[in-house]
């Protein structure tokens, strides 16, 4: 997958470091995954949630963070569209 928006992930990165591990994990598989649909992302992410626009909210650092993506499933880009605490992410809806 082509990943947009990385920048957003480095720059959480700063401002959470415990997130570190777990975003660069996902930024790694992500671009090396090959997502058709929405239930190749939630095989290998059970706590992920799909939404409508083919975006995918995922549970980041134990459910500490919260980051959101948006997925062009035929073209194969992922835009990172979000990144925050609970509480911000409760500001997004």
């Amino acid at each position: 997958m082509r990943v947009i928006g990385t920048d957003k992930i480095f720059e959480f990165i700063r401002k959470h470091p415990d997130s570190d591990e777990w975003l660069k994990s996902w930024l790694a598989e992500a671009r090396h995954g090959k997502w058709q649909r929405p239930s190749d992302i939630k095989e290998r992410y059970k706590s992920a949630s799909i939404l409508d626009d083919n975006r995918v909210i995922f549970n980041v650092k134990g459910n500490k963070y919260r980051m959101e993506i948006q997925v062009a499933y035929k073209n194969q880009i992922v835009h990172i569209r979000q990144l925050g605490t609970h509480a911000e992410y409760n500001r997004w809806s």
